[in-house]
């Protein structure tokens, strides 16, 4: 019997209501919005230099390709992720790099990138709340990156999703990690 008062039964609920807001948005919409977060560059908390990982987009997620654009002109080196075992690495993005298959339905560069420790990760979600809590799309690769780079020193976690799919509440399970920031189309907002 299933459990709809468990966490992750929680989740998987306010995530489908979640990306079904993103989903109704048009194309135009999603395009726009997604413009907007490069105008909120100079806002994001990023130290000056950091190793950055955004990601490619899938679907109908915002895309992070114009703020990653911004960010690189400020002197920030990007890297893209790729799903491994036994949690996400990091390759450096470079301009006219080669993007190959990195699992997921995205692309990263391929083997030949070398592999860094981001500091910031800007990282795609499904719903957040106003605590600074997140709803993946439910494989644990962040939860599971994030805990091994907080091993090696400070690390900032921004998602980056519409202002629509913010929920009410997102119910908590041990392993997951809370966010620093949410930059929307609106701005960047710090939590905790």
């Amino acid at each position: 019997m299933i459990d709809l008062s468990s966490p992750a039964t929680e989740k998987n609920i306010l995530r489908k209501q979640a990306l079904a807001k993103r989903a109704a948005m048009g194309e135009l919409e999603r395009i726009e919005k997604s413009l907007a977060l490069a105008d909120h560059a100079g806002t994001l908390p990023i130290p000056a230099g950091a190793i950055v990982s955004g990601f490619w987009p899938i679907r109908d997620e915002i895309d992070p390709r114009p703020l990653l654009d911004s960010l690189r002109r400020k002197g920030h080196p990007l890297c893209l992720p790729v799903v491994a075992d036994p949690h996400l690495v990091f390759r450096t993005l470079e301009p006219g790099a080669e993007l190959v298959d990195a699992g997921f339905g995205t692309v990263a560069p391929g083997p030949a990138a070398a592999t860094v420790q981001p500091r910031v990760l800007l990282m795609p979600l499904a719903g957040f709340d106003d605590a600074g809590n997140r709803i993946g799309y439910g494989k644990g690769h962040y939860d599971t990156a994030i805990t091994a780079l907080e091993k090696t020193g400070p690390l900032l976690c921004i998602g980056l999703a519409f202002a629509a799919q913010e929920v009410d509440r997102v119910p908590t399970e041990a392993h997951d990690k809370p966010l620093d920031g949410i930059l929307t189309e609106l701005g960047y907002r710090a939590f905790g």
